[in-house]
C-alpha cells in the first residue's frame, strides 16, 4: 500500500514512516461500477484515494448536460476540498469500473495534520501545486479553439505500446466532446479530418497515433 501512496501526487516527497501515518488514517473501501461516491452540492467530510480503478470527474448544469473535468486512475485523489472548509462539493465523481479507495475523514485528517507537522507542510506545497495545474487547464478550455484542445487531450492521454502511441482508455466521441467542452458534431468532424489525413486510426474504440498531430487545422 505504501507503493501506492507514494505514486499520489498529494503525498509527494512523504518517507515510508510519513506515509504509514497516512496508511493509519485512512480505511479501504470498494464501489462496483457506476457508484457515485462525490455528488456535487452536497456536504463532504472524506477524501478518497483511488488505489485500483478509474472514475470520472464532472460538473452538470441546471439541464443536467455533463462536463468532464478529468478521468482518473490509480494515484490520483478526489474530494480534497472537503478536509479543509464546510463547503458543498464542487464536482461528482462516479466509478467507471470497479474501484478500491483509502477514504480518508475529515476529522482524521485533521488529527494527522496536528500530530506530524512535517507532513501537513509537504501536503499544503503539494495542494498549491494541484491548484496551479487546474488553473492551466482552466486557461486551456478558455483560451484555446476545440482543435487544440483534442489535440493536447490526446496528447497528455497516449502512451508508447510496441512502438505505437495509442490513447488505451475507450473514448466515444461523446466522451471526447464532455472531456473538452464542445459538441460532439465538431469532435465528429474533428475526428473525420484527422482520420482522413493519415494523423489517426481507431481500433476497438481505441485511438492508434499515427504521426504527430499538426499544431492546428
Amino acid at each position: 500500500m505504501i507503493s501506492t501512496l507514494k505514486q499520489i501526487p498529494l503525498f509527494h516527497g512523504l518517507s515510508d514512516d510519513e506515509l504509514s501515518h497516512v496508511e493509519a488514517s485512512a480505511a479501504a473501501r470498494t464501489f462496483a461500477k457506476g457508484a457515485i461516491i462525490i455528488t456535487e452540492g452536497e456536504a463532504g467530510s472524506s477524501m478518497f484515494l483511488l488505489m485500483q480503478g478509474r472514475v470520472k470527474v464532472y460538473v452538470s448544469d441546471s439541464n443536467g448536460k455533463e462536463y468532464v473535468l478529468a478521468v482518473l486512475g490509480p494515484g490520483e485523489y478526489v474530494g480534497e476540498l472537503a478536509l479543509l472548509d464546510d463547503e458543498p462539493r464542487t464536482a461528482s465523481v462516479e466509478t467507471e469500473e470497479q474501484s478500491t479507495f483509502l477514504v480518508i475523514q475529515k476529522e482524521d485528517f485533521l488529527t494527522l495534520m496536528r500530530n506530524h507537522p512535517q507532513i501537513q507542510f509537504k501536503v499544503l506545497v503539494n495542494l498549491v501545486r494541484r491548484t496551479r495545474q487546474l488553473t492551466e487547464a482552466v486557461k486551456n478550455l478558455a483560451l484555446r479553439d476545440v482543435y487544440t484542445r483534442v489535440r493536447i487531450l490526446f496528447e497528455d492521454l497516449a502512451v508508447e505500446r510496441e512502438g505505437q502511441y495509442m490513447v488505451e482508455e475507450p473514448m466515444t466521441q461523446q466522451a471526447i466532446a464532455d472531456r473538452v467542452g464542445s459538441s460532439r458534431e465538431m469532435v465528429a468532424r474533428i475526428m473525420k479530418e484527422l482520420v482522413f489525413g493519415g494523423y489517426v486510426r481507431v481500433e476497438n474504440r481505441r485511438l492508434i497515433i499515427l504521426q504527430k498531430l499538426p499544431e492546428a487545422f
